[in-house]
């Protein structure tokens, strides 16, 4: 069996190693980011893909950095890996690295590359409304997801799916790629190296700046795909009276009949807030209907709930 270095973070990483570890490849090692202060207690925090090797007492890397980190780079040397896998490691992997395993340095990228290179591209699917996106798996080289694509997996996008929703399918399918691509090193197959093509797509990290709908220039389409993209990282919100609201959930309303007359209506306007009917907001070309919401200082709930206890008043301007 192939001799692996594991390099990842988040359970995206996490789903991979555990499915490598399932098929028997022997596992020398697992580099993750350093251990990170969170929560009101500020309690020292595992990354997932830590707290499996440690379930599993497989040793754990940690470096602050990779650059010019010789004792790190000497280690990896006489640990010999047949093959490097890297799995949303958030740390770009310098030559020295690259060049240490025979096979290469292989890399699972949640997307089509060379569409949406870089950190975020499950989020940009679905902020842009993307009906498809997919896995890739790819021999890594010195630039930001552009080595040669091995394998690829298109995955289909659910109308209403979140940014959460798809991480955990992509998750599973990506884990299965790469055991896949580690069976065809393994068997010496002829692999099908393909080289990308320069018409990318770059996928940056998300910027907080961007959570606040726009009403006045924002469409039904692009509201709902704002809130399924931050869902559940960081959440798309509105200002309400100087208080920030969170909004999880929207259905764009196909009908506006019951709302009745909305042609003088503003974006932002609040048309409907009560238990029984919900919440419908005016938006720059149709009405949303809010289905999961969270209120300053208070916890996620669905609109019946959240108006139970929280009066919203009618014709009010979302800010």
């Amino acid at each position: 069996m192939l001799k692996i270095l594991f390099m990842g973070t988040p359970d995206i990483a996490r789903e991979a190693l555990e499915k490598l570890y399932e098929n028997a490849y022997e596992i020398l090692g697992v580099v993750t980011v350093p251990d990170k202060k969170n929560g009101r207690g500020m309690k020292i925090a595992f990354s997932p893909v830590k707290e499996f090797a440690l379930e599993k007492d497989i040793e754990v890397f940690q470096p602050e950095s990779l650059r010019d980190n010789i004792d790190f780079i000497q280690r990896v040397r006489v640990m010999k890996p047949d093959v490097i896998c890297v799995v949303a490691y958030g740390k770009i992997l310098p030559e020295e690295l690259l060049n240490i395993p025979q096979n290469g340095c292989i890399n699972v990228h949640p997307s089509l590359l060379p569409k949406y290179r870089g950190p975020a591209p499950i989020q940009w699917a679905i902020l842009n409304g993307d009906k498809m996106t997919g896995v890739t798996t790819m021999y890594m080289n010195n630039e930001m997801d552009a080595g040669d694509i091995i394998l690829q997996e298109t995955v289909l996008i659910g109308e209403d799916e979140t940014t959460g929703d798809l991480w955990r399918r992509v998750s599973k399918i990506g884990a299965e790629l790469l055991v896949k691509t580690m069976q065809q090193i393994e068997s010496k197959e002829s692999i099908q190296r393909k080289k990308q093509s320069l018409d990318y797509t770059l996928a940056p990290l998300l910027d907080k700046k961007m959570a606040k709908i726009k009403w006045d220039s924002m469409k039904g389409i692009e509201i709902k795909n704002l809130v399924r993209g931050l869902n559940p990282f960081m959440g798309a919100y509105a200002i309400y009276k100087n208080k920030k609201i969170k909004i999880w959930k929207v259905e764009i309303l196909e009908n506006s009949e019951k709302i009745g007359d909305i042609q003088d209506t503003k974006p932002g306007q609040i048309l409907i807030a009560n238990v029984k009917e919900g919440l419908y907001i005016k938006t720059k070309d149709s009405v949303i209907k809010v289905i999961e919401i969270q209120g300053e200082n208070s916890k996620r709930m669905n609109i019946q709930e959240y108006l139970c206890g929280n009066n919203l008043e009618l014709h009010t301007i979302m800010e």
